[in-house]
């Protein structure tokens, strides 16, 4: 696949059924979709009410940051913000196709996450990748 955001190639990453690509340049990351819904369940955010429904506004969200083709099916993807307030900025495939997100994002989004109060071995090992690979910081 090629990066929507600097047209490098991008590598595969595959963790527990949750397969995303990510450019080792740019660092962003593309989320196909359900893939952010799977990354969610495998964190135990559903348990606690969370969807991607709960994380995207509905409406696109005006910014001066560059508009971004979705690399699935080349149309322009609408920005769209997470959460309510601060939330991050990402790109939406208005076909579904997916999400992009650029460098940082992900690490971003997973703060705002609600997490159990107890996390199980899995919850962790998922957090610990992510972390590694995304930078994302507890």
């Amino acid at each position: 696949m090629i990066c929507p955001a600097c047209n490098s190639d991008m590598i595969d990453i595959e963790y527990e059924r949750i397969e995303l690509d990510y450019c080792l340049k740019c660092h962003g990351v593309w989320f196909d979709a359900n893939e952010l819904e799977l990354l969610f369940e495998k964190m135990g955010a559903g348990e606690n009410g969370l969807t991607l429904d709960d994380v995207l506004c509905l409406n696109e969200t005006g910014t001066k940051e560059k508009g971004r083709k979705c690399p699935i099916c080349g149309r322009k993807m609408k920005k769209t913000a997470t959460g309510k307030g601060n939330g991050v900025m990402i790109d939406e495939c208005t076909q579904g196709d997916g999400l992009w997100f650029d460098g940082g994002e992900v690490g971003q989004l997973l703060k705002h996450v609600k997490r159990p109060s107890v996390e199980t071995e899995s919850q962790k090992k998922v957090l610990e990748f992510l972390g590694e690979v995304f930078k994302a910081e507890e």
